[in-house]
């Protein structure tokens, strides 16, 4: 482990400022917070090489294994230091630098689907809490890959991978141009396209799926574009005391599980 002791040494300059930085980028890499995101960040599971980590001097016993596991260097730094580095007081003590990966085409994600496939499109979602928990979602029921619109937001904003649980780091995705493209590849694939909408006259409850499903969400108030609902079949969670819907990361937890519930069965429950 490598000891800093001044905020402005170069070798954790990608560090420095994260919270300003997280808004221009860092050149293809991205910080990881918190114990739980990172150890995903240095798991066989994840899909990002880690590339650097920076720690409090009082979680580095703690994150010895992760440390000796990555090939990768490991900064240490007295709090006060790591505080200044990152631009705020940094309670969780864990930092890690990662490398965002090679992004697959759509088609190609979409190749390997089989009738049990479960895929989840999102549709001009911009806020950050909301990309990582359908990415959280996404992974907790089994979806076979995250398909991301040009309107949505990065999932490799520090916030949306600290929301998704490191879900991010180990999830297939793809961008994929404007969700009526999306939708057009995978009807081409024989997917059942459901789009979650207040305005269905057709309940989710009701909807029995028999081949690969996927499910459409748009952005809390707008929704999805009429002409997107158009192309695919239209459902909805019915609503009690005048609300009309819920929030995005929440419907799509209801949709993926009665989706996928019937393959889960036998294997335990899904919030295990």
């Amino acid at each position: 482990m490598i000891r800093i002791d001044d905020p402005e040494d170069p070798r954790i300059a990608a560090f420095r400022d994260i919270r300003e930085r997280d808004l221009t980028g860092r050149q293809g890499l991205f910080v990881a917070e918190g114990e739980v995101v990172v150890r995903v960040l240095a798991s066989a599971a994840s899909r990002c090489p880690a590339r650097a980590l920076l720690l409090a001097e009082n979680r580095a016993e703690a994150m010895a294994d992760v440390a000796d596991g990555i090939d990768a260097p490991t900064y240490v730094a007295p709090q006060a230091v790591l505080d200044r580095i990152a631009g705020f007081p940094l309670h969780r003590g864990i930092l890690a630098l990662g490398e965002k990966p090679r992004s697959p085409g759509v088609d190609d994600l979409l190749a390997g689907a089989g009738e049990a496939a479960a895929v989840v499109v999102a549709c001009g979602i911009g806020n950050h809490d909301n990309i990582g928990g359908l990415f959280r979602n996404a992974a907790a029921f089994g979806a076979h890959a995250v398909l991301l619109d040009d309107r949505c937001c990065d999932p490799f904003y520090r916030k949306a991978v600290r929301v998704s649980v490191g879900a991010v780091l180990r999830t297939p995705f793809a961008v994929g141009g404007s969700a009526e493209a999306i939708v057009e590849r995978l009807l081409a694939r024989r997917f059942e396209i459901l789009a979650l909408t207040p305005g269905a006259s057709e309940t989710l409850a009701g909807y029995r799926r028999e081949g690969p499903v996927a499910i459409v969400l748009g952005s809390e108030g707008p929704g999805l574009p009429a002409e997107v609902i158009a192309r695919c079949r239209a459902v909805g969670v019915p609503m009690h005391g005048g609300f009309d819907s819920l929030n995005v990361a929440a419907t799509s937890a209801i949709a993926l599980h009665h989706l996928t519930s019937p393959l889960l069965s036998g294997q335990g429950r899904a919030a295990d």
